[in-house]
């Protein structure tokens, strides 16, 4: 199986001209009956040896801070964090192995983190609320720097997303140290980063809206890590797993899901379908339930999310069309529609 990024870099190292590898990506694509943006794809594993490497490096890992941890605290996340640096040296930059990659990259700035974390866990300060925050937004600063040297070494596509989280954490920490606000303005403050973020993985999107680049698994990434940011404060402020919900509320979840939808179809993305599912579930099931099938009410509901969202999927050329057409002059500024066609 080969990914884009293999691809690109076959025609960066002169192994294939650029008309041969866009030649090949349209016979894919018509093979598929779907243009090639549709299938949204980014590189988790070059093979099953990726999954053995994966778990070889996950042990060694946990095994490093065990060690350094029995020793320091802040010994455990540093070890981990050189010891991840050093690996990716070799899976990354010379095997470029998609799932060790990622591994190495989340342990590398886990491992920053952890540093930290455990230097205090030692002094053990008696700070103040706004100092713990200021403190927590020094962390996350600091674990921004180590995601970009990161970035500029290896250029795994999951860094930027690692490195806006943290962005956003920061950020966070410096709200709550300057306010004093309440635990509950948590929502609100990851809902605006989780835009925010959204809005850096359009922009990466918009350098490559063909996605045939390392440009367009960055965007999947941003996507994936700003979904979760956007659909959990939407659905908690309205009160959704709070106790039972009214009717009024399902029906409120069931139509923010469709707008969802929309947005998917608009940008070719599905994080933000697949970080609501559990909402939409229980708003469902919560209906059905009060309806008077309370036995089956999670076997109506899988029935009919799991039809929906393969109607979806089966449909999803003609109703991006769709959607694309009532958007205007903006459609140009999103992935390309496949024309319809006679068969």
């Amino acid at each position: 199986m080969y990914s884009e990024s293999d691809l690109e870099g076959a025609v960066a190292a002169g192994v294939m001209p650029l008309t041969t590898a866009d030649a090949f990506r349209q016979h894919v694509a018509t093979t598929r009956s779907t243009p090639a943006v549709d299938e949204e794809s980014f590189r988790l594993l070059t093979g099953f040896n990726d999954i053995f490497v994966g778990i070889a490096i996950a042990l060694l890992l946990a095994a490093l801070a065990q060690l350094g941890d029995w020793v320091d605290h802040a010994l455990a996340g540093a070890a981990v964090a050189a010891a991840a640096w050093t690996l990716a040296e070799y899976f990354t930059r010379r095997r470029h192995m998609a799932l060790p990659s990622i591994i190495l990259l989340l342990a590398f700035v886990g491992g920053v983190a952890a540093t930290m974390i455990g230097a205090l866990v030692d002094l053990d300060p008696d700070w103040s609320d706004r100092t713990n925050a200021l403190v927590g937004s020094g962390i996350a600063l600091v674990t921004v720097g180590a995601t970009w040297l990161h970035w500029k070494r290896f250029m795994v596509p999951i860094t930027v997303a690692v490195g806006a989280a943290a962005l956003v954490a920061m950020a966070m920490g410096i709200f709550f140290a300057i306010t004093h606000a309440s635990e509950q303005a948590i929502y609100p403050l990851v809902l605006i980063g989780g835009l925010a973020t959204f809005a850096l993985a359009m922009w990466w999107d918009g350098t490559d809206l063909r996605r045939q680049t390392r440009r367009s698994d960055v965007a999947f990434w941003l996507h994936l890590a700003a979904a979760p940011m956007i659909a959990h404060p939407v659905f908690h402020l309205l009160g959704v797993f709070e106790g039972d919900i009214g009717v009024a509320q399902a029906v409120i979840v069931m139509a923010l899901y469709v707008v969802f939808a929309i947005i998917a179809l608009a940008i070719d993305r599905r994080a933000l379908l697949v970080s609501s599912l559990a909402y939409v579930l229980y708003a469902l099931s919560t209906l059905f339930h009060q309806a008077g099938a309370v036995e089956l009410s999670m076997a109506f509901t899988a029935l009919v999310i799991g039809s929906a969202l393969l109607s979806l999927s089966a449909f999803w050329q003609p109703m991006r069309r769709s959607v694309i057409g009532m958007l205007g002059g903006l459609g140009d500024r999103l992935p390309p529609v496949q024309l319809a066609h006679a068969a």
